[in-house]
């Protein structure tokens, strides 16, 4: 029953063939038997629990609220959730409690889902291998599978095997931990430059990033305002589109939010793409692609084209220059959002007292990784009034350049781009670590972050055999100049 989609148990639910309690217990034994993964932070078991027994009393007098009724869900760390401790996995907010759900996380609930617990993440979201976190890296499931084992036969034995695991991508890895080995059946993570996508592709799951607007960040902890999106972790598309169609709608809470956003159209829903025009970005043929995922983006095209699509190279001039335009704006926004965490009102506080600068100086150092730390020095240095011009204003001209590229692919008569998600497949975490977190995320993030910069839409399909090829999924022009607006 665990390794079905949720649609498949939805409707096992509903046939009486498992109950919701049932379904709950057994989720819950899994994660505790997959706890070496270290997916999750925080088990909500008594929480879960008694949600399944609602659920289960709602099914027993035919009153079912939808799809989601008793499906056991998972949510990344950085979402607040009322009456369970949200971290961040940073020593900054451990303890903190939040007396409110966010938006999300409130639909979820009140579809009757199951909330099995929060899943760990790298600090704050800065990061793409969830190694980074204070509760210790998440392990890819795919390292304990009969091919890795096999695969790491072959190979001389000079390293710690315990530590040669497969990393999961990130920031959101222990929600696509969570779905992977089958402990929930969809989890909620965040994007901001491929967090989401880039995980889902290590695991082997779907990874949904919606266009800026359709789903509400209220509730979600930023880290990049203009970028953050909450995303969607599955086992297929049609699962992914069942849960947007319940997170997408208009918040008062956010005011980023679309005010109509229609139905969202997902590729899943075609049953013809013989009319589609697809577009292959030539800017992201990289000497760094692997064989293995150029393959596999060359399989995709021709599966395609075998259908009767029409596939043709494009071009997104500006795709040399996102890399570093992300960098600047994000530890901009970075540097702006993490001045709250000062030590006075929630979160971790020091125990000096010699002056309020000591204080602030000693919580922050105390607080924050080195990751953390950084980007908030590199942020606060392109926001100095002498460099502000010089790089963040043109960061930001150089982010509507960006935008403007997709907007004239789309308008050029192309509905569909197909692109990798990452350079390669998931490596083991004693070489991913070689590198330091900010080259990770530059090389990890190249391919992802320039939708989160023009507010696009992009997903991860589910392939066997962890295939790394992402494309975008919502095609009208217009949905693609609406969230420009945003």
């Amino acid at each position: 029953m665990l390794g079905r989609t949720l649609q498949e148990v939805s409707a096992a639910l509903k046939q009486g063939q498992i109950t919701p309690v049932e379904l709950c217990q057994k989720c819950l034994s899994l994660i505790k038997k997959t706890k070496f993964l270290n997916a999750y932070i925080t088990i909500s078991e008594e929480v879960a629990l008694k949600q399944a027994e609602e659920s289960e009393k709602r099914y027993k007098k035919g009153h079912s609220l939808g799809a989601l009724d008793g499906i056991p869900v998972a949510v990344k760390d950085n979402f607040s959730t009322s009456g369970i401790e949200t971290t961040c996995a940073s020593n900054m907010l451990k303890g903190y409690v939040p007396p409110y759900n966010a938006t999300v996380v409130q639909r979820l609930l009140d579809q009757g889902a199951v909330l099995m617990g929060k899943t760990n993440l790298d600090e704050f979201a800065m990061g793409s291998g969830s190694t980074d976190g204070v509760f210790g890296p998440v392990k890819n499931p795919w390292s304990y599978s009969k091919q890795y084992r096999e695969k790491r036969k072959q190979k001389p034995h000079g390293e710690n095997e315990d530590s040669n695991w497969l990393i999961t991508g990130g920031s959101s890895g222990g929600s696509a931990a969570a779905v992977s080995a089958f402990t929930c059946f969809a989890a909620l993570g965040s994007d901001t430059g491929g967090s989401t996508r880039n995980p889902a592709a290590h695991c082997g799951i779907v990874g949904f990033k919606p266009s800026y607007g359709l789903v509400s960040r209220h509730g979600l902890i930023p880290l990049v305002n203009s970028m953050d999106v909450p995303g969607i972790l599955t086992r297929c598309v049609d699962d992914a589109a069942t849960v947007l169609g319940v997170l997408a709608g208009h918040d008062p809470k956010d005011s980023t939010t679309i005010q109509d956003p229609g139905k969202p159209f997902m590729l899943s829903s075609l049953t013809d793409v013989s009319k589609l025009c697809i577009g292959i970005p030539k800017e992201y043929l990289v000497p760094e692609l692997s064989s293995e995922v150029r393959s596999f983006w060359s399989k995709a095209a021709n599966l395609f084209e075998s259908e009767g699509a029409k596939v043709i190279e494009v071009s997104l001039p500006h795709t040399s220059y996102s890399i570093v335009c992300y960098h600047v704006l994000c530890t901009s926004e970075v540097a702006s959002n993490m001045a709250r965490f000062d030590g006075l009102e929630y979160g971790h506080r020091c125990d000096i007292d010699v002056s309020t600068e000591a204080m602030y100086a000693a919580t922050r150092r105390e607080g924050f990784n080195d990751v953390v730390r950084g980007r908030i020095l590199a942020g606060n240095f392109f926001l100095l009034k002498e460099n502000y011009a010089n790089y963040f204003i043109k960061a930001q001209k150089v982010r509507r350049l960006i935008a403007n590229d997709f907007v004239n692919v789309f308008n050029s008569g192309v509905d569909v781009l197909l692109t990798p998600t990452t350079l390669s497949e998931a490596v083991p975490y004693l070489e991913f670590i070689k590198e330091d977190n900010r080259t990770r995320s530059a090389q990890d993030d190249i391919f992802t972050q320039a939708v989160n910069m023009a507010g696009l839409p992009a997903r991860q399909p589910e392939q066997p055999g962890r295939q790394v090829v992402e494309h975008v999924v919502e095609t009208v022009p217009g949905d693609v100049k609406n969230a420009q607006k945003q």
